[in-house]
Parts: C-alpha cells; structure tokens; sequence
C-alpha cells in the first residue's frame, strides 16, 4: 500500500509564498519514478502543475513558471512545491501524484490535497 500525504496549504495574500510538502510511505515501494503537483480549483478540471523525475528534470505550467519551484529528496520520497507571488488564480486544491513501482506493479498513487487560497 503506497500513502502520499500532503500538507503546508493555508490562506494567504496575494503575493506571498507557501511551501507545499508531500511525502510517500509504503512497505511495498520498490522505486519511484516521479512526483508531480496537480490542481483543481471549483469547476475546473484538474491540472498539472509541476513535475519531477529521478535525474531532477522539471517541467512546469506556463501559468505558474519562474512563480513555483518544484524539488524532492534523491529517492523521491519527499517532494515539495515553493510558491511565491501567489495570486489569486492560484486558489485551488493541490494534490501530489507518484509515479510507484511497487512489488505488483507500476502505478500512479494521490494523495487527498491539501486547500491553497489566494485572497487579494
């Protein structure tokens, strides 16, 4: 069984930074692949934010590149997401995504999101 829990969300003014942090646990967990951050505002389909793979290549939206900083630990355990100059479209739930090989398969595992509400 394979958990991503992530938390750091919170309420904040336009133009200040949140730090976002999700980590895996799971005996099963051979090796994994890539964490990613996805979005979802209320009547939006959910988005991909920002990804990372083992050899640290990243990729990001258009909306949040040179604003949102994506890392993790060498074994991918661990992934966080540095947001500065948030705005307002920022307002969504975030959720974290693992890319797991575990001992039955390879598979994408979520965590439940953590709220990132972005007021003027």
């Amino acid at each position: 069984q394979v958990e991503l829990v992530e938390s750091g969300g919170g309420l904040v003014q336009a133009g200040e930074s949140l730090r976002l942090s999700c980590v895996a646990s799971g005996r099963t967990i051979f090796r994994i692949y890539g964490m990613s951050w996805y979005r979802q505002a209320p009547g939006k389909e959910r988005e991909l934010v920002a990804k990372i793979d083992r050899l640290n290549n990243t990729d990001y939206a258009h909306s949040v590149k040179g604003r949102f900083t994506i890392s993790a630990d060498n074994l991918l355990y661990t992934a966080f997401l540095e947001m500065k100059s948030l705005k307002p479209e920022d307002t969504a739930a975030y959720y974290c995504s693992a890319d797991v090989l575990t001992d039955r398969t390879r598979s994408d595992y979520w965590g439940k999101g953590t709220q990132v509400t972005v007021s003027l």
